[in-house]
């Protein structure tokens, strides 16, 4: 194959990844907590034995991290409302039973009474999943207890009944599932870090930013476009040339 072709072959795969990545940061720019992703297009070093293989997939070459820019915080005066003040984590049983962690404090009882996240994903307290009884108020503190009146106990009862698991691991240790959670390289559950506060009453918003994502959408697909439009003539070359070579 052309090297020409090859090169330009390649951008325009790397191109059509980034639309995917800023499309799904687009389409999540109003779910609370959520961290966009930034693309990592590394150079290409074009080798006559990488030709061979492209027909194998050889040139995705794009990979991705993650935003941990902390989003704007927003008051909702919802009781189960929460945003972490600063760094750290909220810590989840995923959808497969294992420990993740999430910004997500849009907090929410089930119909068996259990904290999740609004996405469904169980909020874990010292013993595992939150479980909360039937109560006349709740109220999170700042360290993560959670505190309930039992329904038909006086205000002078409210007890502590767990508390939040809150989380400060490494941000360059964590992998982000396709779920939005992140999860640690190595599956290791982390500690509970007593230096993490959440703010009771507010959610934190998305941190993709709508003017940014579309700014970036627009000039990768203008450069998909110039590229498939280089391939075509680079095609159109090479058949000329290969038409004078027939002649002569």
């Amino acid at each position: 194959m052309d090297r020409a072709l090859y090169t330009l072959m390649v951008g325009a795969n790397r191109s059509l990844q980034a639309q995917a990545v800023f499309a799904n940061n687009l389409a999540n720019i109003s779910t609370v907590g959520f961290r966009g992703d930034l693309v990592d297009a590394r150079k290409i070093v074009i080798e006559e034995a990488a030709l061979a293989e492209v027909h194998k997939g050889t040139g995705n070459d794009i990979s991705t991290k993650s935003d941990f820019t902390i989003g704007q915080v927003e008051q909702t005066g919802q009781v189960l409302d929460v945003a972490l003040a600063s760094s750290g984590f909220i810590a989840v049983q995923a959808a497969d039973g294992k420990e993740a962690y999430t910004r997500a404090g849009d907090l929410q009882l089930d119909s068996n009474g259990l904290l999740t996240t609004s996405r469904g994903d169980l909020v874990l307290g010292n013993g595992g999943p939150i479980s909360i009884p039937p109560a006349e108020k709740i109220s999170i503190g700042i360290d993560g207890a959670i505190s309930v009146q039992i329904l038909g106990q006086s205000a002078a009862t409210l007890a502590q009944i767990d508390r939040i698991k809150l989380v400060n691991p490494d941000v360059k240790s964590l992998i982000k599932g396709g779920d939005g959670l992140f999860r640690t390289e190595n599956g290791k559950r982390e500690r509970a870090d007593p230096e993490v506060t959440l703010r009771s009453g507010y959610v934190e918003r998305s941190n993709v930013s709508a003017v940014d994502m579309l700014t970036k959408i627009i000039t990768t697909a203008r450069q998909f476009e110039m590229q498939v439009k280089t391939m075509q003539t680079v095609q159109e070359n090479s058949e000329s040339s290969a038409r004078i070579m027939q002649l002569s």
